[in-house]
Parts: C-alpha cells; sequence; structure tokens
C-alpha cells in the first residue's frame, strides 16, 4: 500500500494522525482554517500557523469506485472505494479517505451500493496511522 511522503508544511499532520488526531493547519493571526497545509495564509499573507484539532466529523461529499483499480497493489481490494469527506467545523475543508466497517478494515469491507453522499462520518485512525472514516452512528 501508498505511505503519505510528508514534506515541511504537511508533516505536523501525518504526526498528528500517526497518534490518532485530526489536525488540520489555521493561521495564527487571522485564525482561517486551510488543508492542504501551506506557509502562507491565503487569507492575510500571514506566515504564523498552528494545528487545531478536528472533531473528526464530516460528510460524504463525493466518492468514486475505481474500476479497474489504477495501482496493481491495491487489485486484491477491488472494488473499493475512495470519498472525500467535507469536515463538519470546517465545509471548505476537504479530505480524501477510505470509507470503512472499521479502523483496520481492507479497503473493500463497505459494499459500494452502501455509500451515499451526504453521509455523516466519522474519522479513525488504523494501525498505519491513515484517517480513515467509518459512518456516524447515530
Amino acid at each position: 500500500m501508498l505511505s503519505p511522503v510528508p514534506d515541511e508544511d504537511g508533516a505536523p499532520f501525518w504526526e498528528y494522525a500517526g497518534r490518532g488526531e485530526l489536525r488540520v493547519q489555521a493561521c495564527a493571526d487571522c485564525g482561517e482554517l486551510r488543508f492542504p497545509p501551506r506557509p502562507c495564509c491565503p487569507h492575510c499573507r500571514s506566515f504564523a500557523s498552528e494545528w487545531r484539532r478536528m472533531s473528526g466529523t464530516g460528510r460524504i461529499w463525493s466518492y468514486v469506485v475505481p474500476h479497474p483499480p489504477l495501482l496493481p497493489a491495491y487489485a486484491a481490494q477491488a472494488p473499493y472505494n475512495v470519498i472525500v469527506v467535507e469536515l463538519t467545523e470546517a465545509p471548505r475543508i476537504r479530505l480524501v479517505g477510505n470509507l470503512v466497517t472499521a479502523p483496520d478494515a481492507p479497503l473493500d469491507s463497505m459494499p459500494p451500493d452502501r455509500i451515499r453522499i451526504g453521509t455523516k462520518v466519522q474519522v479513525v485512525f488504523g494501525a498505519d496511522g491513515l484517517p480513515r472514516w467509518v459512518p456516524e452512528r447515530p
């Protein structure tokens, strides 16, 4: 499986994810959240930043089920999903991941016909530290 290759700006995101925390970069001057991480605030042009903990909730904004798999390493798990999640506290921020049934479940654990745009989801972290999403329980 592919692992993220963090750059200097994004490294803290992956460090927090490895600890089971979903954090998003914020401008330390104007407070605007931004993703992907970058050195300068696009709103006020400040170089001051901090990392804010998010609730980890959101909703499915979009999704795709690749057929056939684009990378050979993923062939055994096809069909699997790739979802785009709009964060509850920051609707302009959208994260890409997979909808699964449990933190360490395989990518194909959620049947594609059960995925719906608008479904509320909660972030979970697998043993590899990658953020994944599960349907939010009522």
